[in-house]
């Protein structure tokens, strides 16, 4: 076989395991920007499944958290990922059976704004790293007051460190996307000026 022949096998290959990949996640784009056209039809879920979260689409979304931009590259972030039921009723009362949460922690003690922002930012990482799963996702910040004062030990959030952001993971039913399900956004023209 041939040298040209070799590189167009294996980029044939190659092409394959993408749309492969693309139609196993549960979310295929019409769009040729994936990323722009998931954003634009992403939504926080309300509704999960029992159905468990698989460890190898758990890792996928942890790595997405972990590629965040932060402020000088400090990557101020820890991940401590709940799976235990009882823990994550503490957490977030309407839990549903096999949903993760993945809780966001910053360090302690920093009055810089960015170290909240950066957590932010890898957050917003891996909620749409599950949404491109074809996973429900949903970020939650009114809990983290009671965690930081409660839960501390129970979660072994370590010395130094503080809860700033818990994500929600888990399966949501086929038929349910942002048209139906979504809250309604501002217009554009409501939220957007363009400087003279």
């Amino acid at each position: 076989m041939n040298k040209k022949l070799l590189l167009l096998s294996i980029l044939a290959i190659a092409l394959a395991a993408v749309a492969m990949s693309h139609q196993n996640s549960g979310y295929v784009s019409n769009n040729t920007d994936s990323a722009t056209d998931l954003i634009l039809k992403s939504y926080s879920a309300r509704t999960f499944t029992s159905e468990p979260v698989s460890t190898a689409d758990l890792e996928v979304i942890l790595k997405c958290g972990i590629k965040a931009p932060s402020a000088a590259n400090l990557q101020p972030w820890k991940f401590i990922v709940v799976r235990e039921p009882f823990v994550m009723q503490q957490m977030i009362r309407n839990i549903t059976d096999n949903n993760v949460v993945i809780l966001v922690c910053g360090p302690e003690g920093q009055a810089n704004f960015s170290v909240d922002f950066d957590c932010g930012l890898a957050t917003e990482n891996m909620t749409i790293a599950a949404q491109s799963l074809g996973l429900g996702a949903r970020i939650y910040a009114n809990p983290i007051a009671n965690i930081n004062a409660t839960m501390r030990e129970t979660l072994q959030i370590p010395e130094g460190y503080r809860a700033v952001m818990a994500l929600r993971v888990g399966h949501i039913e086929a038929d349910v996307d942002a048209e139906t399900v979504a809250s309604p956004r501002k217009s554009y023209d409501e939220v957007v000026t363009f400087l003279k």
